[in-house]
């Protein structure tokens, strides 16, 4: 079982003569960036001025400067940018501020677990992960209740690292939910796997072969996007307030037999193989080479699955039944056309 902090095992003084420093201001980089601020600690915000996320900063009440001199500035300095980017940002705008006393922190580990960056070994480098996208850790905390965050020590120069990082897991309201213990191999290689083979991998892969099922046999491509995707929301939901035995007890009878003999049939050992294989992958580092590699050769693979996937009969169907959804947030109407944030200058964070 995973030792689990609050509250009480925390020490938010350790950090009130420190400035924090966070590289980047995107989904965890405003909420964590408030979310500190709010508990009274000293952030900046290290952004290239002219960046549109910077003038968000800025609107925020945020003390911006450029990546480099708010890592000259900052006791602590917290990397949420992109993987990909994260060992260019590092080299050129982190490195050379690095001395005995800081301390490096990031919310994945994968930078640090596959050796992308090697920091010097008299600095402290943790990882405080919150389990939530950024705008639901800062709304929470403005709630007054926070959300679970994962915590790891790599280095522990200062005899002090799990003290820093369980004040600053305070200090982003997640010890008012808990925190739990882990490892940068462990929460890396988790992660990883989550994503790939459970909830976006497998999920999307799933909910499209259902689809493609339907319509090749001949029902409406309407009916079928309701029954393969829009209603997953209905049990992912049920799912993530009590687990599979609330979505059992709250689904009908026939749907509940459904699952339990049938389930096995469209996810079972051939599944669990191909995962086990997903696993290894990531563990080798053959997933984290492969990444590096897309990277560096300018991302025209990532490119063209990306457009191939815009273009399946799910989405082209879905972007005309969601406009029919007055319930929807208009930012998640036009989420699909809006492109990601991709700085070619890392630097510029």
């Amino acid at each position: 079982m995973a030792t689990i902090f609050y509250e009480r095992d925390a020490n938010p003084e350790a950090l009130k003569s420190k400035t924090i420093a966070i590289l980047g201001y995107g989904s965890q980089g405003h909420a964590q960036a408030q979310n500190l601020r709010d508990s009274g600690h000293k952030v900046i915000v290290g952004l290239d001025p002219d960046r549109k996320s910077a003038q968000q900063a800025r609107a925020d009440g945020m003390v911006v400067v450029a990546p480099d001199e708010a890592a000259k500035r900052a006791d602590w300095i917290h990397v949420l940018t992109p993987d990909e980017t994260q060992a260019e940002l590092y080299e050129q705008a982190i490195k050379p501020y690095l001395h005995p006393g800081k301390i490096l922190g990031f919310s994945h580990g994968f930078s640090i677990h596959f050796k992308t960056i090697v920091p010097p070994t008299d600095v402290d480098v943790v990882m405080i992960a919150p389990k939530s996208p950024g705008h639901l850790l800062r709304r929470v905390y403005s709630e007054g209740r926070g959300v679970p965050s994962l915590i790891a020590v790599a280095q522990d120069a200062s005899k002090r690292a799990h003290e820093y990082a369980l004040a600053y897991a305070h200090g982003i309201g997640s010890t008012r939910a808990g925190v739990l213990q882990t490892t940068f191999r462990e929460e890396t290689e988790s992660d990883l796997f989550g994503e790939q083979a459970v909830l976006c991998g497998g999920l999307t892969s799933l909910i499209k072969k259902g689809f493609e099922t339907l319509v090749e046999a001949g029902y409406a491509p309407e009916i079928a996007y309701f029954e393969c995707l829009h209603e997953v929301k209905l049990i992912v939901d049920l799912i993530y307030e009590g687990g599979l035995g609330r979505m059992r007890y709250s689904i009908s009878n026939t749907a509940e037999y459904g699952d339990l003999t049938r389930g096995e049939k469209v996810v079972g050992q051939e599944t669990r193989a191909a995962m086990k294989k997903i696993l290894a992958d990531i563990q080798s580092g053959e997933f984290a080479r492969e990444w590096i590699a897309e990277n560096k050769s300018g991302g025209r693979n990532f490119a063209a699955l990306r457009e191939k996937e815009k273009q399946h009969p799910i989405e082209i169907v879905g972007a005309q039944l969601r406009g029919m959804m007055s319930w929807l947030p208009r930012e998640a109407k036009k989420s699909a056309e809006t492109p990601k944030e991709n700085p070619k200058k890392v630097v510029n964070a």
